[in-house]
């Protein structure tokens, strides 16, 4: 049986009730013009109001896949922008973000998936010596026959996407960079709305630890 607590160190300073999408944008707001994301390995330097429009674009692109707020969504990456996108769109979102540790094989890949029943993954094709690709081809081998969103996997029977970091493509997975394309004004206005209702004690994230 799960509760809710709230832990509050020794500070007469009070907990920020706001969401994290909603902290996050007045923070862009108020320092658009500054840097916000630096990224050495990737050549990657954007300000603030660069940083929003990339998050916003993305969470447009993930409800516009049809995930809905509280459905859990996995990253399975080393460090990067993309991780830094995901885990703020996703947050504006209403999504709950799965962290999954890098170095996890197979096995421990398959249960974490399964555990909190993750619907999508966001994926890097590899790190160091483990091929990502390889991995979740081998849990999940409907990816070489589905359409892109549409898996239907045996061993991972809620994963239903796979999307995919980098330059090139894969097999039945979507592509990280298409979700960046410029958002409709009322795909806007959509997230905007649900940034209103969510509520800042509602849970985005989900941890595995040793």
């Amino acid at each position: 049986m799960s509760t809710s607590s709230y832990v509050h160190g020794a500070s007469v300073k009070p907990l920020i009730g706001q969401t994290i999408g909603r902290f996050f944008d007045e923070a862009c707001v108020r320092n658009a013009s500054r840097e916000a994301l630096v990224v050495r390995h990737q050549n990657v330097r954007l300000t603030y109001g660069e940083l929003r429009q990339k998050v916003d674009a993305l969470a447009c692109s993930l409800m516009r896949l049809g995930l809905e707020p509280g459905e859990r969504i996995g990253i399975w990456s080393q460090n990067n922008m993309e991780w830094a996108l995901t885990q703020f769109a996703t947050a504006k979102a209403g999504l709950v973000l799965v962290n999954i540790n890098p170095a996890y094989r197979r096995s421990e890949l398959e249960y974490a998936l399964n555990k909190v029943g993750c619907r999508a993954l966001v994926m890097s094709p590899a790190f160091k010596s483990s091929n990502y690709l390889e991995m979740i081809g081998d849990l999940a081998p409907e990816l070489a026959h589905c359409e892109p969103g549409l898996l239907r996997s045996h061993r991972l029977p809620t994963l239903e996407m796979v999307i995919r970091m980098g330059e090139g493509q894969s097999p039945g997975m979507l592509d990280f960079n298409a979700l960046l394309r410029s958002p409709t004004r009322d795909e806007l206005t959509e997230l905007a709305l649900l940034g209103e209702r969510l509520q800042f004690d509602e849970a985005i994230n989900i941890q595995f630890t040793s």
